[in-house]
């Protein structure tokens, strides 16, 4: 089978990362390169090199020419140009994308592996339309209070790109490996009103069910490591191809930052696995959130919801200090 179509995003990056290198190996520096190149700014260069702008394949040869590469590099470097400029035939699967959801839609193509934690909000790969016009509408409401009107159509617009970055969880083949802790106050009343609320976690129970999908409840009073306490939302991602950087994403209120720096990455990776062996298991986590949908309808904890028994667990398993089915 074919892999997964490479992230546009990394695409970039990995690109940038490879004509830095060569450059640096060539003993240039950027002010000689664009000197040379006739470029009319240094800013081409720094944008190419740092992934934020489309390469042109012209470009990229010029470039590969002045740094002396082989012919295997070149080949390589110019397909990888095409793969991060051509980007037609990835957008048919998002007709309708606003700028901000593009970037994080672009960042999850081509994932192998996803891991994400919020303390606050269910991801957005794992919203439901009500619950993401929920979201919307809030931070919206933010942005009108600070002088900042947002065009009406915006926010559907958003929800639609929303959920159509969700068929990522079940694309044929190759659905990459998905792994979500949620606080249990994320799942709470403060969430939305009741009828949205109990959408959502109906869909947190399918969702739990893909055999690509895991996802561990944490209870609000368990203790996390040496009592760490996650400061934000954060996301890792590891990409099919391994010469990708694996990347972090550190979301904020209204801004998000991103990071390849391995010592950053792997502080963030110690923390994701302290927040899974606090977490509920991920079968625990399915009784949790079953009785919780349960309890929205009004059935009571002993009900029978759609996906089976709503058994709360009274004991989590664990073997050596983790839990068992990670």
């Amino acid at each position: 089978m074919p892999p997964a179509a490479p992230s546009p995003i990394m695409r970039r990056r990995r690109l940038g990362i490879e004509l830095r290198s060569l450059r640096e190996t060539a003993g240039l520096t950027g002010d000689q390169v664009i000197e040379r190149i006739g470029w009319a700014s240094a800013s081409k260069l720094s944008r190419l090199e740092n992934g934020r702008s489309r390469p042109d394949p012209q470009d990229v040869g010029v470039l590969l020419d002045l740094y002396g590469a082989d012919a295997a590099a070149r080949e390589e470097l110019l397909g990888i140009a095409g793969e991060a400029g051509d980007m037609r035939g990835w957008l048919k699967n998002f007709p309708v994308m606003t700028q901000q959801q593009r970037s994080w839609a672009e960042l999850e193509a081509g994932c192998a592996e996803i891991s994400e934690y919020n303390p606050v909000l269910v991801p957005g790969l794992l919203q439901t339309a009500g619950y993401a016009r929920v979201r919307l509408l809030s931070a919206r409401r933010v942005g009108e209070g600070a002088g900042e009107p947002e065009p009406a159509d915006e926010l559907e617009t958003e929800v639609r790109a929303r959920l159509a970055r969700q068929s990522l969880l079940t694309r044929e083949p190759h659905a990459p490996s998905y792994t979500a802790v949620l606080e249990e106050a994320t799942l709470g009343r403060r969430a939305g009103p009741p009828e949205v609320l109990h959408e959502q976690l109906h869909q947190l129970c399918e969702l739990a069910l893909l055999p690509n999908v895991t996802l561990h409840v944490l209870p609000r009073d368990t203790q996390v490591g040496d009592w760490y306490l996650p400061p934000t939302a954060f996301s890792l991602y590891r990409f099919a191809d391994p010469l990708d950087p694996e990347t972090l994403a550190i979301e904020g209120g209204f801004t998000d930052v991103m990071s390849t720096e391995s010592i950053t990455l792997n502080r963030y990776k110690v923390v994701f696995e302290w927040l899974c062996t606090a977490a509920l298991n991920a079968s625990d986590t399915l009784s949790w959130l079953i009785e919780a949908t349960g309890r929205l309808t009004g059935a009571g904890p002993g009900s029978t919801v759609a996906f089976g028994p709503a058994t709360a667990p009274t004991q989590r398993r664990r073997d050596s200090g983790r839990l068992t089915d990670r």
